[in-house]
């Protein structure tokens, strides 16, 4: 009878040259060839390899959530579960440090981590000349002013129904992962990552009382772009660009995928955000 392989097969990307991701992927590369029920199946490390067409179980991905956001991209409709290492600042998404990799790597192979799905983004470019134009995203979808200090005027509408007019620097359109990035910037709301919702957060707006929505990632949402007194771009997770012009609209849905998250025990949603944002709890008035 032919053996059941179970090993936990890898694909490693560690595409960032700076010293720092190749430095820890020289130890983690060290790490893992002498760890028994562990198999690496790829490895990107000087150039790209495509994520969609390998039978693996989990995808390492090392630096930044940035670097998460390329490999959901590249994975498309066949998104992988992935484990980040974070090697960059923040990290909400990549949020296992190298030492924290070395302690808990036999609870991987072990098959001792929790996958955890979360919503994406299903984005439809309309432009008024009839193009359409299809993207995934998982973070957020902006139109924002290409130039600084420039409004512009976009309509949303949720359902078909006219939610209201924004005239602001940008619209951003986020899922419960995007709410930490630029949106928390701006004054939106930490959403728990496995909510099924979409968060519309303006950019600086002219009307005080335009305040960051929240609503089921169940529902349609349509940008109207108005008019600006400049260049106007789409932006899809900080990545994807495109121009957008009078008369275009932008459509919104929940993707048919999910963005698949390896959790180790330990890692959860609320200790991230106490690690990553200073929520140290009370002020200590004990004086000295």
């Amino acid at each position: 009878m032919e053996a059941i392989n179970t090993s936990l097969r890898l694909a490693v990307i560690a595409r960032d040259q700076s010293e720092r991701v190749q430095r820890a992927w020289a130890e983690i590369s060290t790490l893992l060839a002498k760890t028994q029920g562990v198999e690496i199946v790829a490895a990107a490390v000087t150039e790209d390899i495509d994520l969609s067409q390998l039978d693996v179980d989990l995808v390492l991905v090392l630096g930044g959530d940035g670097a998460i956001l390329r490999a959901c991209r590249q994975m498309g409709r066949r998104q992988i579960p992935i484990l980040g290492v974070n090697l960059g600042r923040l990290g909400f998404l990549a949020d296992l440090t190298p030492e924290e990799l070395h302690e808990h790597i036999s609870l991987l192979v072990q098959r001792q981590f929790e996958v955890v799905e979360h919503v994406m983004l299903d984005v439809a470019h309309q432009q008024a000349t009839g193009k359409v134009e299809h993207f995934l995203g998982l973070n957020e979808v902006a139109i924002s002013g290409a130039e600084t200090l420039q409004m512009i005027e976009v309509g949303l509408s949720i359902d078909e129904e006219l939610v209201t007019t924004y005239s602001c620097d940008a619209l951003l359109v986020c899922t419960p992962v995007g709410s930490t990035a630029h949106s928390l910037s701006a004054g939106g709301p930490a959403i728990r990552q496995d909510l099924p919702v979409f968060l519309v957060t303006p950019i600086c707006p002219h009307a005080l009382s335009n305040r960051p929505v929240v609503d089921s990632a169940d529902r349609t949402y349509r940008l109207n772009f108005r008019k600006s007194r400049g260049a106007t771009v789409l932006v899809i997770d900080g990545q994807i660009r495109r121009p957008v012009h009078e008369g275009d609209s932008v459509e919104v849905r929940r993707a048919d995928v999910t963005f698949k998250l390896a959790k180790v025990k330990g890692h959860s949603y609320y200790r991230t955000l106490q690690k990553k944002l200073g929520w140290s709890g009370q002020p200590n008035y004990v004086a000295r």
